[in-house]
């Protein structure tokens, strides 16, 4: 069991990611800042992503320990590291991990002003909770611990395999005012959850009647596991069938659920603008390929009473652990069950506080203590806020933000976030436009990149656009 511990924080540095696009959120000289706010200020007259190419995004850290706080250089083994590390963590720390490959991404503004926007994508989205009571009966043992009831509840767990297909508009209402909404339609390919478990285990000192010193209970347990897209699988024959299987359920061929971004900007004044979006609200409904099991009920176990018969030739001693195995079955019954539900989007809330300043005069210079000269400043500070529900409650995220646009052709934004993983996040975005091909590039935990087994979240964004300005 410790050399299984061992293996699982090797792979931290590889799983757990958030969904905070915190560079991406208010650049507006990125076509794709629309799919955090479709209430964003749109400049370009038309856009074109590049075919799979126009956003690439991987995002990933852990909130309660790093690679390195377990292999790092040190007079101590790695056991006492993991050790450490387990009492320090807490049951509502989580390992994840997000991935998205945009397909097609389109736009263009209509004669009625209207900015009409839509494409393609595919999404991975996982999470899981740190059970701190099951990891800390399974590297300690009960021993030490007579009379405690470890929480079976702390096992909480999503997983997510989708393609989306999106469309939307934007309009300007007013000189202050510009709204945006986007529909959302999720094909599901593969899709797992547990969570709201409940029950406990506990070992305590039997009494006259138990036939051992010790009672091992499980008490009022009820842990399930949803599954969609999974049960057809099990029948398939090699890699090659499973992921034609899979990728036949991304044209509707899977699960469906209708969701919808909703956002919009202000400007308060010729300096200050407000802005603010809700995404993934919705909801995803699994009724194909959909099985389900649930084991519940309260089981104790006082010792297995052995038997020493007398054996003949070809004889066998008796099957005690099949009979354990029976016993514990129909105490706590796991069933397979094949009801239909409905899985909620969860939901992303962004917020974002600017002051805008500077602008180029006529000789092509930077005026850059002029407040006003129109929406785009040359120069932008501010903050911003994300939010995400997860089953455990909201992760959420503060940012100072500071973004220039250096030239007609180049753009940077910097960023500083608090969050679940850190207090020394520092990123940094590049937009850059070659004639009319954009290229962007995004990248945050930076001053960790001397030594990645240090950083507890990663995230990496680019892509390529056409952009035709209004003339």
């Amino acid at each position: 069991m410790r050399n299984l511990f061992t293996y699982i924080f090797s792979l931290v540095g590889l799983f757990a990611f958030s969904q905070n696009k915190q560079i991406l959120y208010g650049f507006d000289d990125i076509p794709q800042s629309l799919m955090l706010n479709p209430g964003s200020e749109v400049t370009q007259k038309k856009h074109y992503g590049i075919p799979f190419l126009s956003q690439i995004h991987f995002n990933g850290g852990s909130s309660g320990v790093s690679a390195y706080d377990i292999f790092k250089d040190g007079n101590d083994n790695i056991n006492d590291r993991i050790t450490r590390q387990l009492f320090k963590m807490k049951h509502t720390d989580f390992f994840t991990a997000t991935q998205q490959l945009e397909l097609i991404n389109f736009g263009w503004r209509a004669k009625n002003d209207i900015y009409f926007s839509g494409g393609i994508y595919q999404e991975f989205d996982f999470i899981v909770y740190f059970p701190k009571d099951l990891a800390v009966l399974a590297w300690e043992g009960n021993r030490d611990y007579l009379d405690y009831p470890f929480d079976l509840g702390e096992i909480s767990t999503t997983g997510d395999f989708m393609t989306v297909y999106h469309f939307g508009l934007n309009k300007q209402i007013s000189d202050k005012l510009t709204v945006g909404g986007r529909l959302k339609l999720y094909s599901s390919m593969f899709s797992y959850r547990s969570v709201n478990n409940t029950g406990s285990f506990v070992t305590r000192l039997g009494d006259n009647d138990s036939e051992n010193i010790y009672e091992h209970i499980v008490q009022d347990a009820d842990v399930s596991v949803q599954t969609s897209g999974y049960a057809s699988l099990r029948d398939l024959d090699g890699a090659s069938q499973v992921t034609s299987e899979i990728l036949g359920r991304a044209f509707f061929g899977g699960n469906i659920g209708v969701g919808v971004d909703l956002g919009f900007t202000y400007d308060i004044n010729e300096a200050l603008t407000l802005s603010a979006s809700a995404l993934d609200v919705g909801a995803i409904f699994h009724s194909k390929d959909v099985e389900s099991y649930r084991a519940h009920g309260t089981y104790t176990l006082d010792g297995i009473n052995l038997i020493f018969p007398p054996l003949n030739e070809g004889d066998s001693t008796l099957p005690y652990y099949d009979d354990l195995e029976d016993e514990i079955e129909r105490e706590i019954p796991i069933d397979t069950l094949h009801n239909s539900y409905t899985q909620f989007r969860p939901t992303k809330l962004n917020a974002g506080l600017s002051f805008g300043f500077g602008r180029f005069n006529s000789a092509g210079d930077c005026d850059c203590l002029n407040m006003g000269g129109g929406k785009l400043h040359k120069q932008n500070v501010g903050l911003q806020f994300y939010a995400m529900f997860r089953p455990k409650g909201a992760q959420m995220a503060g940012t100072l933000f500071y973004h220039r646009r250096i030239t007609d052709y180049l753009s940077a934004k910097a960023t500083y976030t608090v969050d679940s993983y850190s207090f020394s996040n520092v990123g940094l975005g590049v937009s850059t436009d070659i004639g009319k091909l954009n290229f962007y590039l995004a990248a945050d935990n930076l001053i960790r990149y001397g030594n990645l087994a240090k950083a507890k979240s990663v995230s990496l964004q680019l892509g390529f656009n056409i952009i035709i300005d209004e003339e």
